[in-house]
């Protein structure tokens, strides 16, 4: 979820929820990647952040009504950020004058570049002139990318306050680079010289993607409708602010406080342990997971627990509601999100046809890999393969919950508990049991190795040791060839009072030979997960789905890390084409199940024995249980994102609601309909605050990319080592080294030798046989 797709994209990262706009990966800043695969909340990028118009030139404050300055300028770490920000020193106070002095610095840099190209009629070396546009936006973007990642991590009333004092200001500065007159030319000119066919192909993308960005920026916007765009761009990143801060302030002030054991039967012990913890956190001393008391978040370590185990169905349904109309008409205060989608879909649909698109998933598309027509052929095609399986999961559900004594049709709230008791009975193992397998210093110990195995890489405890913003969050070193070649911080656990929830990878400092001084910045990455803390004298023991979700988010990290490309401004997930950034994370999600991994992994946390094969084949066993409809859940989302983003106008829309098209939607695609109350697109930030807007669809599209990578280890044969590293250095030197700077269905074609087969995702799931 990374920010727009160029030059000017460095400057609009703000970690918001969820990922970033329009279609490539920003170019030249600190995109954020989310995961949102099967049942977790999570997601990619940061997103693009809208801009608007105001003058910055000159030494006019550009703060109305700013925060009080106690700290000074000359002190402040945001004017001085190292490889490695300081980040236990970054105060709120610093915020406000660090960036009206940044934003003065920048802007007179800008100007300084604009009369250079003037005065030499926009000619060029392009090696110089991509240097000088590479550390303006780096200059900018990795300041505002540190403040929005401790926003995310380490949220305070004070810091959300300055970011959003700041944020007009930045946006505007954003919007001042995109539609510089200057550098569009300059670009242009570049296209059309006859020297254009002897760049390398990365500057030739730059070069591409950077002319398109100008015209979707508004540059050739005029006068009224230009000053109309800049101020929905601004208009757009205030909502979205909104949106995450409300999904964030409900999630927090919810909690529930038992005291009864009767409530809390069939609850498993880890998440009465947790409970318990919470509890004393919250004031309850002494509170123990056998006695009590136990409180209860919608975080998911604490919500997910109870729905698939809690045998009380009223407890099961109360939490249920609260979080399906989580910062909706039913939230306490003025934190409804349902005016901030029709706000923001009205904006959207309005700044595109200002750009003189149709609508707003035609500017969407118009950067990604596929149109809303072909992405609207994939689902449709995905959606004709699981629905009837789908249905027959369903029946199948239900007839196993009649036969525990369930009577009547289930309910949403039902479904996650019996299909846990089913799981249980058709493959005789609990989570529980397979907890103690997977803690996390082992987990981390056989996806390094499987690193190491694929991608002739080291990952090492760092050799320093910078500053973090918590005591939790590792600091990880990658070598290759005996070298430092990366480094990333890895914040693991969930933090629901100061942390967003989900799991992201984010920049936060990308590989650089500009940037580097007499060498190569090396590329530093965030991982965030929020997986269950350690309870207790316990280390954390992970859920398979929080193993996943680690896999994942390394996958992207990966693909940052181990970038070759030396042009700073497609190194990386930089200029990827957003429906195609899922890809390396999504393929590290197959890994789990790989039996050579899993033997290096799944090791007992007190006894140090393997996991039994017998129970082993059974989790592989169940690994595409009622996959058929976690795949229709993936494309009711995806459907309803490009819904609303193309036919949909709540300005014109009569009596109905952008509620009511989630529902038509998911009476086509879904086979148990959601309750009349669900909001669930009052939390949907992957495209109401993060980069997915008509973009959710991306996940489905990189899936297919991601089976089709693997598919080429299985092929080879998953036991032949020699062949497995082979193709794994391969995969490793194009879709990890080649970043932005060649387009993703070359990359593919040059790793696979064939473009991308839809079968390859549909030949994955076990149901694809009935």
């Amino acid at each position: 979820m990374p920010t727009s797709r160029t030059i000017v994209a460095a400057i609009l990262s703000v970690a918001l929820e969820m990922r970033a706009a329009q279609g490539f990966v920003s170019n030249s800043f600190q995109p954020m990647l989310r995961s949102a695969s099967r049942t977790k909340t999570c997601m990619l990028g940061a997103p693009r952040v809208p801009a608007a118009s105001v003058q910055l030139r000159g030494s006019r404050s550009v703060f109305p009504g700013r925060l009080s300055m106690s700290t000074a300028v000359a002190e402040n770490p945001l004017l001085a950020l190292d490889v490695f920000p300081q980040f236990n020193d970054i105060k709120a106070e610093q915020v406000v004058p660090g960036f009206e002095q940044i934003i003065q610095d920048c802007d007179q840099k800008l100007a300084n570049l604009e009369a250079e190209l003037e005065k030499n009629d926009y000619t060029v070396e392009i090696g110089g002139f991509l240097s000088k546009l590479e550390a303006l936006s780096d200059d900018f973007g990795r300041s505002w990318g540190a403040v929005n990642h401790l926003k995310s991590v380490k949220d305070t009333e004070a810091l959300r306050n300055a970011v959003q004092e700041t944020q007009p200001a930045v946006v505007t500065f954003s919007t001042k680079m995109s539609q510089s007159v200057a550098i569009y030319k300059t670009f242009k000119k570049l296209k059309e010289s006859s020297g254009f066919d002897s760049l390398t192909q990365a500057q030739k993308r730059i070069v591409e993607s950077n002319l398109l960005e100008a015209e979707l920026s508004g540059i050739a916007l005029e006068g009224e409708a230009k000053g109309r765009f800049n101020d929905i761009q601004q208009e757009l990143a205030k909502l979205s602010t909104q949106f995450s801060n409300n999904m964030m302030d409900c999630t927090k002030a919810y909690s529930l406080r038992l005291t009864d054991k009767a409530e809390v039967a069939g609850l498993p012990e880890s998440a009465l342990g947790l409970a318990a913890q919470t509890a004393a956190s919250k004031g309850d001393e002494g509170a123990t997971a056998e006695n009590g008391p136990w409180v209860f978040t919608l975080d998911m370590p604490s919500y997910l627990p109870v729905q698939q185990h809690a045998e009380d169905r009223s407890l099961r349904e109360k939490m249920y509601k609260a979080r399906c109309t989580l910062a909706s008409e039913t939230s306490e205060g003025d934190k409804d999100n349902t005016p901030n989608i029709n706000k923001i879909l009205t904006l959207r649909k309005e700044k595109a046809q200002l750009l003189g698109k149709r609508h707003f998933a035609d500017l969407s598309t118009s950067t990604k890999m596929a149109t809303l027509d072909t992405a609207m052929e994939l689902m449709e095609k995905l959606r004709d393969a699981s629905y009837e399986p789908a249905k027959k999961e369903l029946k199948e559900l239900q007839e196993f919950a009649a036969g525990m004594g369930f009577e009547g049709e289930l309910k949403p709230w039902d479904v996650s508990f019996y299909a846990e008791r089913q799981r249980e009975a058709l493959y005789s193992y609990t989570d529980e049991e397979i907890r103690p397998y997977f803690s996390l210093p082992k987990v981390l110990d056989g996806l390094f190795q499987l690193a190491n195995r694929l991608f002739d890489v080291e990952v090492v405890p760092a050799e320093i040791k910078p500053a973090t913003w918590d005591p939790e969050v590792q600091f990880w070193q990658i070598n290759r060839d005996g070298k430092p070649a990366a480094y990333f911080y890895l914040d693991p656990y969930s933090r629901p009072e100061e942390k967003r929830g989900g799991a992201w990878m984010g920049e936060c400092a990308g590989r650089s030979t500009v940037m580097g001084g007499d060498g190569v910045r090396l590329p530093v990455a965030h991982m965030v997960c929020n997986q269950s803390p350690p309870v207790g004298d316990k280390p954390s023991l992970m859920t398979f789905r929080e193993v996943e979700t680690m896999f994942h988010e390394f996958g992207h990290a990966l693909q940052h890390m181990l970038t070759t490309e030396d042009e700073g401004l497609v190194a990386g997930i930089r200029g990827v084409e957003w429906d195609a950034v899922e890809q390396p994370s999504q393929f590290m999600e197959n890994w789990c199940y790989d039996k050579a991994t899993i033997d290096k992994m799944a090791v007992h946390y007190e006894t140090g024995e393997k996991i039994p094969d017998e129970l082993w084949t059974k989790i592989k066993d169940s690994k595409n249980f009622r996959s058929a409809t976690m795949m229709l859940r993936q494309l009711h989302f995806a459907v309803t994102d490009l819904t609303l983003h193309s036919s949909f106008d709540p300005a014109t829309a009569e009596s109905k609601s952008v509620h009511d098209v989630c529902q038509e939607v998911a009476s086509k695609y879904l086979v148990q309909q959601p309750m009349d109350y669900d909001r669930f697109l009052c939390g949907f930030g992957h495209i109401f605050a993060g980069g997915y807007a008509a973009g959710y669809y991306s996940y489905k599209w990189a899936e297919v990319l991601s089976a089709d990578c693997f598919g080429a280890f299985e092929e080879a044969g998953l036991d032949d080592d020699a062949a497995v590293q082979a193709i794994g250095r391969r995969f490793r030197d194009t879709v990890l080294a080649k970043g932005g700077g060649m387009a993703p269905a070359e990359v593919f074609e040059e790793f696979r030798g064939r473009p991308p087969a839809p079968e390859a995702l549909l030949g994955t799931a076990a149901w694809r046989e009935q």
